[in-house]
């Protein structure tokens, strides 16, 4: 006889972000708390940014798109941390830093009028 083994997807169903843990309540109840220090652009990101947030799918996975960041849950239970280099987090740390630079400066060139 065959048996067929549906497997549950976990899902993120809400989110929270502080300065410090990434909070995760998943849809069968349970929540994960995560350091943020398994995230560095998360752990660098403004609390604007760590707030633009969004589930892709139903909930299997979380994306940053300001900060080009995406977490999936299923990652997330099995206790996985960033797995980006640390040459590409410096240069997207460098990139980041230029264009917030560059953002500044133009804001400041800005008058009313």
């Amino acid at each position: 006889m065959t048996t067929l083994a549906l497997e549950n997807e976990p899902l993120a169903a809400q989110i929270r972000v502080t300065d410090e843990k990434l909070i995760v309540d998943l849809v069968d109840g349970r929540s994960l708390i995560i350091p943020l220090s398994w995230y560095p652009r998360l752990r660098h990101a403004s609390y604007e940014e760590r707030q633009n947030w969004q589930l892709l799918g139903d909930g299997y996975a979380i994306e940053w798109v300001d900060l080009d960041e995406h977490i999936g849950v299923e990652g997330l239970l099995a206790g996985r941390q960033s797995g980006e280099s640390d040459q590409s987090f410096e240069r997207w740390l460098v990139t980041r830093d230029t264009s917030l630079q560059f953002e500044r400066a133009n804001n400041s060139n800005t008058v009313d009028g």
